[in-house]
């Protein structure tokens, strides 16, 4: 049976660990409550990540890391189904502690069900404010980072620049998780390797959005979901905090995966 380990960090950040079988830990690391101004101000970013606006987030944990094959090799065969069968090993680059990819809404909607099933707890998709919130960690600039990205801080296509920024290395596959430097929150790719499914339809602009963290759901086009982050063939203007895509829920992709939020765990 899966169980709960309550640890502090250095930074006396408050951590869980979910013990998910055969050695295999999902880490998951608190995220304060807070408020930011969430899209891009004018002459950054594109139309679709305005007007920036203010947002209040209660606090939530996130996964450290994005999840990784083994994780979700684990939950999809031996976990009980809750409505879908996952395929266990989809992914189109190889290796236990590289994120998971080819991965539907769909399917990541029954990975969450599976787990919260299995452990008592409320695991999900984070909502695109939360996710931007733990991006950005306190920070104003394009990259949790500063103002531009290198390829030592992250993985995505180097062959191409950001601001005053100097082309890098293109390595043309996933890299493992936790790999390059974390952001003040203590969370890891939050800039590349694969972007990352989120719970809201996609709408193409901010008019009208929540201001209180939730996912912005409603009529919209609900076979479009939002993706945040960047990507290993991403350029490095779509690895910013602000930036945001959109894929079809059926959609299964070699640079598209997610980590989860636990909103009901106590420690």
């Amino acid at each position: 049976m899966p169980k709960i380990l309550t640890v502090f960090s250095k930074r006396t950040a408050q951590y869980f660990i979910e013990d998910l079988g055969d050695g295999i830990l999902l880490e998951m690391v608190q995220i304060p409550a807070g408020s930011f101004k969430m899209g891009s101000p004018e002459g950054e970013g594109f139309d679709s990540e305005r007007p920036q606006h203010n947002v209040t987030v209660q606090q939530f944990f996130l996964g450290k890391y994005q999840v990784t094959q083994e994780e979700w090799a684990i939950v999809a065969t031996t976990f009980p189904k809750v409505k879908i069968n996952i395929e266990p090993d989809p992914s189109r680059f190889k290796g236990k502690r590289l994120p998971i990819e080819r991965v539907s809404w769909y399917d990541v909607k029954e990975f969450c069900a599976r787990l919260s099933k299995k452990t008592k707890r409320e695991y999900r998709l984070p909502s695109e404010a939360e996710w931007e919130y733990a991006c950005r960690a306190g920070t104003t600039t394009p990259f949790h980072f500063g103002s531009t990205i290198t390829t030592e801080l992250a993985n995505y296509d180097g062959n191409s620049v950001y601001g005053d920024g100097k082309k890098g290395e293109y390595r043309e596959k996933t890299t493992e998780v936790g790999a390059f430097p974390p952001n003040p929150f203590g969370l890891y790719d939050m800039h590349g390797n694969v972007c990352e499914w989120c719970e809201d339809n996609y709408h193409n602009s901010y008019d009208g959005a929540p201001e209180d963290g939730s996912a912005w759901l409603g009529e919209n086009d609900n076979q479009r979901r939002i993706l945040r982050g960047g990507f290993w063939n991403s350029f490095p203007v779509d690895c910013r905090s602000a930036n945001r895509y959109n894929g079809v829920v059926g959609g299964r992709f070699g640079n598209v995966g997610f980590r989860v939020v636990c909103s009901g765990a106590r420690t």
